[in-house]
């Protein structure tokens, strides 16, 4: 006797709409119970973790600031995972567009030109196309599992923007930080008003129209749902495995890139060793709160934005450790991905169909 899984004969729409749902619920109930047992009250702690955030303009100013990265990574993977290609590098292709972004500030300090900063965010999205084409060219050439290759890739990329902050691209004026020049007004992106939100918010929501129309309306779109959902229909369709997985790295690692480019030329200011707090990583969790849709990906991001600023908050407020944003990061992607289990399939407690038929087979 065993519990098993067995598949559902279809799925339920309803389920699939409200599940995201159903698993920020299940994080928050997971949360008052972790937050009662450390002996904190559970409802004055959920208050300043999920509602604190956005009671003031600063703080939705500083939530949209988290969420545009989020958005920018989480739409590019949504289309990848639509194709079933897992892109689970986002978080080195985001450190190399701000590599190469950055380089235009950092090897010419003092060219003062509207050129300058297009050209920057076009070097942040070429570099984050350029290693994301490393996994696909390996997955396409020789088989290469792309979770492995890409997943790899982010330490090599975070290795090489430590080595060149500590090396050759130091401040010589920064007193022995690991860091570069800083950059200057006309290297750094406009804000939009008198806040800190940047043109990075404003590009993100042009990539969610963008990305919106391509998946929905142009047969580009409707080849990677069919690559993804049918591979053998989509084979037979003459659609090219090959091109697919190229353009769905293309897509993802560019937005990737450009999001890196964007958080160094706006809230950072300059290259660090450290410039992202996980977003490329926790992108993969907005991509499935959002049901991989371009539109509900927006949401997403702002869910797991005031995740942030929420952990921040709590952190000062209540003096817990920074670590429970992860907590509850994690806690989020588990429910998804429960929720997602239960909709394909349903729990059975029992001896599985067929199981004492092959047993007594096999016997002597």
């Amino acid at each position: 006797m065993r519990l098993w899984l067995e598949q559902r004969p279809e799925r339920s729409r309803a389920m699939s709409v409200i599940s995201p749902l159903i698993a920020i619920a299940l994080t928050v109930i997971a949360g008052a119970i972790i937050f009662a047992a450390s002996g904190l009250d559970p409802l004055r702690a959920l208050f300043i973790y999920f509602v604190e955030p956005v009671t003031t303009l600063w703080s939705i100013e500083e939530l949209i600031v988290k969420t545009a990265p989020l958005v920018l990574i989480g739409v590019g993977l949504a289309v990848c995972f639509r194709a079933n290609i897992w892109n689970i590098g986002a978080e080195g292709q985001l450190t190399v567009g701000a590599i190469a972004g950055a380089s235009v500030p950092i090897l010419a300090p003092h060219w003062d030109s509207f050129l300058v900063l297009p050209l920057m965010l076009l070097l942040g999205t070429l570099g984050g196309m350029a290693w994301a084409a490393v996994p696909a060219l390996l997955r396409n050439r020789f088989g290469v599992n792309e979770i492995l290759t890409s997943l790899m890739l982010v330490y090599v990329a975070q290795y090489l923007l430590d080595w060149l902050v500590r090396g050759p691209w130091r401040d010589p004026g920064g007193y022995n930080f690991p860091e570069s020049i800083e950059f200057q007004a006309w290297q750094s992106l406009p804000t939009l008003g008198a806040g800190r939100v940047h043109l990075g918010a404003l590009l993100a929501l042009i990539a969610v129209a963008l990305l919106f129309v391509f998946m929905a309306r142009t047969l580009k779109g409707f080849e990677i749902r069919v690559s993804g959902e049918a591979p053998r229909a989509a084979a037979f369709g003459g659609f090219s495995r090959s091109r697919t997985v190229w353009l769905c790295f293309g897509i993802s690692g560019g937005l990737a890139g450009l999001a890196g480019i964007c958080e160094v030329a706006g809230p950072v200011g300059q290259l660090q060793p450290s410039i992202s707090p996980g977003y490329g990583f926790i992108a993969i969790i907005v991509a499935f709160l959002g049901r991989l849709n371009p539109v509900v990906v927006l949401l997403a991001g702002l869910v797991l934005g005031i995740s942030y600023l929420g952990g921040e908050s709590a952190q000062i407020v209540l003096g817990i450790s920074g670590k429970t944003t992860q907590v509850f990061q994690g806690m989020l992607l588990f429910f998804i991905l429960a929720c997602d289990t239960l909709i394909r399939y349903r729990l059975r407690f029992g001896r599985r169909p067929g199981a004492g038929t092959a047993g007594a087979e096999q016997a002597p």
